[in-house]
């Protein structure tokens, strides 16, 4: 009675008793070898995964692959890779797949987002071993072209072979790329952490936590704590190169956080509107820019280039010796055998060592052959002053323009003989840099022209008088100054009147006033360590970067417009893991489209 109540029970069969029904997938075709149904291999997904996207193999199978028909039957299909990358393959999907490959070969591996193969952290490691191999072979093809260059001087000097783990190259590239792994791990991490903390469910831990959990909840936390990403640069040896990156990438961003703060209406302030209805921006003065920069930074460099020659910038002050043929002199072909010449680095020493003497007076050798003309620490000037006209009065003067006794027609003799030349140099440098705008040049040649002109006639004013200013200001210092006021001093003061040439390229020369400005602020570092005015910190290059990094993205995220350049802002939101997409631009439109509704 007891298996009576109880419920029914269905009878079993056994494994005999059930038919079996024929895979027709499961046969194994002629001449083919039968395999058993499997994922595919882990190690070639992942290969796939880290090498090339669904959506790029889609790309190069459209434009190449699929052009060439011997390539189009041997590689696979983009469903195929993209299954492959998915790790849900089988064998029977992989035949129909190329079967449907080789009769199509328009299939679309993607939707319009990544596939689920192509993870955020598989895309972060392919990019960061992108980055690693293109700026290996880029750093390997300026080492080959340098190489070539100086093949002269590189065969009279030993070389000194080092191991390939220690080249600056590799470790350039391994630098590059860790910090931008590392960044996209950090801004993942952080974020989510950030979404967890804002949970419900997270409200003891806010509560235990206040302090703690207002900081990583804030919006500024995963681009702040990201920026420590740029520690990696401490990867590659301490070198120029490094600290030149580092003084470009705070200027960047100290740049984006001006823009921020200009156009919340932090530094110029707010106004009544007219009629008295609202408030508005002010406006920023027509003569604020950052031309301003120049005087400071060409005074600076001046007085750095004859007090501190070890720590000016040498390739920008050889194009000053290069492009002042008529302050700095070569030697005559007649002179004697023996008789040394002075450089113009032994020139820029010798006019310091005026300077710390209060500018002694010039004794003609002509005139008082049987005299000391010199003081004994000035006597590598000897070839110059001995040729020195007998009306010049000052030392300076004899040294600069020994045959001329006139300051203001040597001024204007350097403008007549180096304007022509600087146009010619800069005509044929921003020709070079306009050969992309080609389409330009062929709808609107007069426009392109002309701009080209203005440009080359504006940037040639502002270095010729620049320099010939530099170089004057010594003779109108020693002219109607005393001797013993600011006479060291007054070579920044010289440079700070040659700075005031930025004006003439105030619109357009911003690119050339940033540079100036980070030489001559890497300069002044250099000078306040060697002169103990401050000290100097181990890797304080590498903290420099990271903190660049982490205003960039602070920037970034509370508005993207502040940084002016959409190239950036693509940059920027590739770095993050995004699409190479302007965000800012979408933005300018969502608002658009707001004020239009209203």
């Amino acid at each position: 009675m007891a298996s009576e109540a109880g419920p029914s029970r269905l009878p079993t069969l056994t494994s005999l008793d059930i038919p079996k029904q024929p895979d027709p997938t499961s046969r194994p075709r002629a001449n083919s070898i039968s395999k058993p149904r499997s994922t595919v291999d882990p190690v070639l997904r992942n290969a796939l995964r880290y090498t090339i996207s669904a959506r790029e193999y889609e790309t190069l199978h459209k434009y190449v692959l699929s052009r060439s028909r011997l390539l189009k039957k041997r590689m696979p299909s983009v469903n195929t890779v993209e299954k492959y990358m998915e790790g849900s393959s089988t064998r029977r999907e992989s035949f129909a797949d190329r079967d449907g490959g080789r009769s199509k070969g328009k299939e679309k591996a993607t939707s319009g987002g990544p596939s689920r193969g192509d993870t955020y952290n598989a895309r972060a490691i392919r990019d960061s071993l992108r980055v690693f191999i293109a700026t290996g072979i880029g750093m390997k093809t300026y080492e080959t072209v340098l190489a070539r260059l100086k093949a002269q001087k590189e065969a009279a000097a030993p070389k000194k072979r080092q191991p390939f783990y220690k080249s600056s190259g590799l470790r350039l590239s391994l630098s590059l790329s860790t910090i931008l792994l590392l960044y996209r791990l950090l801004f993942r991490f952080l974020s989510r952490l950030r979404v967890h903390l804002l949970d419900p469910s997270a409200a003891p831990f806010r509560n235990r936590n206040p302090r703690t959990s207002q900081t990583l909840t804030s919006p500024y936390a995963p681009a702040v704590g990201a920026g420590l990403a740029g520690l990696a640069l401490g990867i590659y040896p301490s070198q120029q190169l490094r600290v030149t990156v580092a003084i470009a990438a705070i200027f960047r961003a100290l740049e984006f956080g001006w823009n921020l703060f200009e156009d919340e209406g932090l530094i110029w302030g707010w106004k009544v509107r007219a009629g008295g209805k609202g408030m508005v921006k002010r406006e920023r003065p027509w003569w604020w820019g950052s031309w301003m920069l120049q005087p400071f930074a060409f005074g600076q460099l001046l007085h750095a280039t004859l007090f501190d020659r070890d720590c000016s910038p040498v390739g920008f002050v050889d194009f000053i010796w290069k492009s002042s043929a008529a302050y700095i002199h070569s030697a005559p072909k007649n002179l004697p055998a023996g008789v040394k010449w002075p450089d113009p680095w032994e020139i820029a020493d010798n006019l310091a060592q005026m300077a710390k003497l209060n500018w002694p007076s010039f004794v003609s050798p002509t005139l008082f052959p049987d005299q000391p003309t010199l003081p004994s620490s000035l006597t590598a000037l000897a070839p110059l002053t001995a040729q020195a006209h007998p009306l010049i009065t000052s030392l300076s003067c004899a040294t600069l323009h020994p045959s001329d006794p006139s300051c203001l027609r040597t001024y204007l003799t350097f403008w007549v003989r180096s304007f022509p030349r600087m146009g010619r140099f800069f005509l044929l440098f921003y020709s070079v840099l306009m050969l992309p705008r080609y389409k330009l040049l062929y709808n609107s040649p007069l426009y392109l022209l002309n701009r080209l002109i203005s440009k080359v006639l504006r940037i040639s004013t502002f270095t010729t008088g620049a320099i010939s200013t530099a170089w004057a200001s010594i003779c109108f210092f020693q002219t109607w100054f005393p001797r013993t006021f600011l006479p060291t001093q007054r070579f920044f003061l010289g440079g700070f009147l040659a700075g005031l040439w930025a004006w003439v390229e105030r619109k357009d020369g911003r690119s050339v006033f940033l540079y100036s400005a980070r030489t001559s602020v890497d300069s002044l570092w250099k000078v306040g360590v060697k002169r103990r005015w401050w000290r100097a910190m181990k890797g304080g290059d590498v903290w420099v970067f990271a903190l660049a990094l982490a205003i960039t993205g602070a920037v970034y995220e509370r508005d993207a417009r502040a940084i002016r350049e959409s190239r950036v802002r693509k940059g920027i939101s590739w770095v993050r893991g995004s699409e190479f997409r302007d965000w800012g631009l979408d933005e300018d439109e969502d608002e658009e489209l707001r004020s239009k509704e209203e």
